[in-house]
C-alpha cells in the first residue's frame, strides 16, 4: 500500500517536470517568432491610420515602416514619406475591460484632426467590446477633431454622440470608456511632450 502511494507521487512529480520543460522548451523555440508577429501587428496598424498608405502585400510593411516613419523624443512616430513630415502615428496602451488594449491613432500635420485608428491587440468580450477592431467603430475617428483640454476625444452613447463625438458601441459601455481613457492619457501627454519641446 506505501508503496504505491509513493509510486503515485514520484510519478505525478516526474509527469509534471517533464511537461514542465516541454513547455519551457517551445516557449524559448517560439519566441522570437512571437516577438517578431507583435512588431509586423504594430507596424500594419500604424501604416493603417494613414489611408493614402497602400500596401499590396505583407512583405512591404516592414520596409515602408523603417523608410516613413522615425520615432521623436514625443513618443509619437513622425510620419516622413520622402524625409518630409506628413503627421504624427501616437501608440497608445492600457487595461481594457478584459484585457490589455494597444493601438494606435493617427494625428495630422496640424496636430488636431486624426486620420485614423487601428487596434492590434486586445481581448474584449466578442461580439461587444472586441467590436472596436470593426470599420463601423475605427472609421468613425478619421476626420474627427481632438478637442483642447484634458478630454480631446469623447466617445458617448450613439444617442448623446455629436458632430465631433465618436459613437459608443452600445453593450460596451466599459471597454468604451476604458479606451477613451487610454486615448485622452496618451493625447495629453503627447501634447504636454510637445510643448516641452516647443513644437
Amino acid at each position: 500500500m506505501k508503496q504505491s502511494r509513493y509510486f503515485a507521487v514520484v510519478y505525478m512529480f516526474v509527469l509534471t517536470a517533464v511537461l514542465s520543460s516541454m513547455l519551457i522548451g517551445l516557449e524559448r523555440l517560439t519566441r522570437r517568432q512571437v516577438k517578431t508577429n507583435e512588431q509586423i501587428a504594430f507596424e500594419r496598424a500604424v501604416l493603417a491610420v494613414f489611408p493614402q498608405i497602400e500596401i499590396k502585400s505583407a512583405a512591404e510593411i516592414h520596409p515602408v515602416f523603417t523608410r516613413d516613419f522615425v520615432l521623436s523624443d514625443s513618443g509619437a512616430y513622425e510620419y516622413r514619406p520622402s524625409g518630409q513630415l506628413a503627421g504624427y502615428v501616437l501608440p497608445f496602451e492600457g487595461p481594457g475591460f478584459w484585457a490589455p488594449i494597444k493601438g494606435v491613432v493617427g494625428i495630422g500635420m496640424d496636430q488636431k484632426t486624426m486620420t485614423g485608428i487601428r487596434f492590434y491587440e486586445q481581448a474584449e468580450t466578442p461580439g461587444l467590446g472586441a467590436r472596436i477592431v470593426e470599420p463601423f467603430f475605427y472609421e468613425q475617428f478619421a476626420e474627427k477633431s481632438l478637442t483642447e483640454g484634458s478630454r480631446p476625444v469623447r466617445i458617448r452613447p450613439p444617442s448623446e454622440a455629436g458632430g465631433n463625438d465618436i459613437s459608443a458601441i452600445t453593450g460596451a459601455t466599459q471597454t468604451c470608456v476604458r479606451l477613451e481613457k487610454l486615448l485622452n492619457e496618451a493625447v495629453v501627454q503627447w501634447r504636454v511632450k510637445l510643448q516641452e519641446q516647443g513644437k
